[in-house]
Formats: C-alpha cells, sequence, structure tokens
C-alpha cells in the first residue's frame, strides 16, 4: 500500500498551477468585479490603494501562466502576477454553495471567509474569489507590459511547450556543473518543475538527482528530457498532485498523489525494483527520495 507523508510541505507547481488557471478560465472570465476586499493588504505586493482601484468595476478578460506564476490580465489594461508560494489557494465559490473536502492537517476551507483568507474578490453575480494562505508567502502583484516582459524574460524553458525541445534541454544542462535536480528546480533554467515533479521525472529516467549535469551523457539527456514531458503531462491530467494545502478552485485534491513512485516515500521499498529501499537525503538544499539500484 502507498504510503505518503501529509506533513510535506509542497509549492503547487506547473501541474497544480495549470489546473487552477483551467478552472478558473470557465469560471470568472469576463464577470465584473464588484468588490475588493484586503483583509492582509502586504500580500499585495504594489500599491493596495491601487490594487482595490483599478479592480473594482474590471473584469479579467484572461488567464495565463508561466511556470508556476499565474497571471490574469485586465479588461482596462494591465496584468495580476499571482503567486502561491507554499500555501496559497485559490478557491471559488458561487452564492451559498459550500466547498467541500480538506485533509485535517491542512486549513480547513469548509467555511469561507476564513481567518487565512486575505484577500476577497466578490463579483456582480454574487460569486467570489478567495485568496487563501496560512503561512502568508503567496502574494499578488499589479504590472504593467514592460514590468511582464521583464518577469516573463527571467523563466527558463518550460515542459509540453514548444521550446522545450531535446536541443534546447541540451543547451540548458550545457557545462553546469551543479546537480541535475539543481537545475530542474532553478526556474531560470526550467520552469515549473519543483521539488515533487524533479524527483519524479529522476526516477523515470533512472537518472540519480545528485548526479552532476554536465556529465550525464546523451542518451541520459534523451530520457530526462521524455521524463518531463510524461510526467508533466500526466500530473496535468490527473489536476496536479495534493499532500496537505493544494487544492483546485472547487476546493478538491489533486489526483496524482496515487502515481508518484519516490516523493514522499522516503524508507518505502522500491516500487521498481520491489527489492532496495528509498533513500532520503538533500540534494540542492531539497528533500530528495531515490532508489540506489534503480537510479545511477
Amino acid at each position: 500500500m502507498l504510503k505518503i507523508s501529509y506533513n510535506i510541505p509542497t509549492m503547487p507547481e506547473l501541474p497544480e498551477v495549470e489546473t487552477i488557471r483551467r478552472d478558473l478560465s470557465k469560471l470568472i472570465l469576463g464577470k465584473t468585479i464588484a468588490k475588493v476586499i484586503l483583509h492582509k493588504p502586504k500580500i499585495v505586493k504594489s500599491s493596495a490603494k491601487e490594487f482595490v482601484k483599478i479592480l473594482t468595476g474590471n473584469k479579467i478578460k484572461n488567464f495565463n501562466r508561466r511556470g508556476k506564476l499565474l497571471i490574469a490580465e485586465l479588461a482596462k489594461g494591465g496584468w495580476i502576477l499571482i503567486h502561491l508560494k507554499m500555501t496559497g489557494q485559490l478557491i471559488y465559490r458561487y452564492g451559498d454553495k459550500v466547498i467541500s473536502g480538506g485533509h485535517p492537517e491542512a486549513f480547513s476551507i469548509d467555511k469561507l471567509p476564513n481567518k487565512y483568507s486575505h484577500i476577497i474578490l466578490t463579483f456582480a453575480d454574487k460569486s467570489q474569489l478567495f485568496f487563501n494562505d496560512m503561512r502568508q508567502f503567496g502574494y499578488m502583484k499589479l504590472v504593467d507590459k514592460k514590468e511582464l516582459d521583464r518577469v516573463l524574460s527571467s523563466y527558463g524553458i518550460e515542459p509540453l511547450t514548444k521550446n522545450f525541445t531535446l536541443p534546447n534541454f541540451q543547451k540548458v544542462l550545457k557545462n553546469k556543473t551543479i546537480a541535475i535536480k539543481a537545475v530542474l528546480l532553478s526556474q531560470s533554467h526550467v520552469s515549473g518543475i519543483g521539488n515533487i515533479y524533479a524527483d519524479e521525472t529522476c526516477f523515470m529516467a533512472g537518472i540519480l538527482p545528485s548526479r552532476r549535469a554536465h556529465k550525464l551523457r546523451l542518451d541520459e539527456i534523451t530520457r530526462l528530457h521524455r521524463a518531463c514531458h510524461v510526467i508533466i503531462k500526466k500530473a496535468v491530467a490527473k489536476r496536479g498532485t495534493t499532500f496537505r494545502d493544494y487544492r483546485d478552485p472547487s476546493g478538491d485534491k489533486g489526483n496524482y498523489v496515487k502515481y508518484l513512485k519516490v516523493y514522499g516515500r522516503g524508507g518505502e521499498k522500491c516500487l521498481r525494483c520491489k527489492v532496495n529501499v528509498l533513500n532520503k537525503a538533500r540534494v540542492a538544499g531539497r528533500g530528495t527520495v531515490f532508489c540506489k539500484k534503480c537510479q545511477k
């Protein structure tokens, strides 16, 4: 039986943020924002007063995403950058509908707003969007086109996009003397992958996360490149991974946790070789799980 530690703090990664983007695109695009409540102005990384003024009476006309960053385009010009960091949630509720679900170790979303609902957008049809964040690391920020372009230019190639080709992936790894996991985690090199999917892609590719990137052979790079595609695509299809805090806009958990092979399973038997016990170590400053027999 798969054993997972639900106390593991995890940041929403590409699959989770993409799930949120797709859902909110169906739920709130084109709706007039009638009211903006800021319980924690510090969550807004631009002028809080301007934030309320610009959003009130405005509409979100499009949702984009880059890596783990959600980008809401406003109808009257400008963009809102939204980053959930470790414990951020965007929960949508319409009328008296109560959002159910939630692991007991996560903060409750059964009743909204709650003490972690720091930003509340109320739309003209009375539906609401709650930005919940227990640790208060997440943020919203108003930006113009120049600032948006500057932010986007800092991101590296991204799985499932046209620029995530094998030659481009090879260029990213070339001359990098750091661990391959460190490269995968660096958003300036590969955007969207975090601790969960870095461990999973390395396992699928049969590569130890601690291997130095510049020492990987072409066949290993090819396997790792393919694993990034396969893992991220499947995780998006399963609406992401929930350990504790991540929820989609309806308050539901991601379904990919049941497909994890190594992440969160340190000390358990490897599901591939069924012989070796999965090792736990710190690689690139992050808790890392791998199989010494299946990964070289």
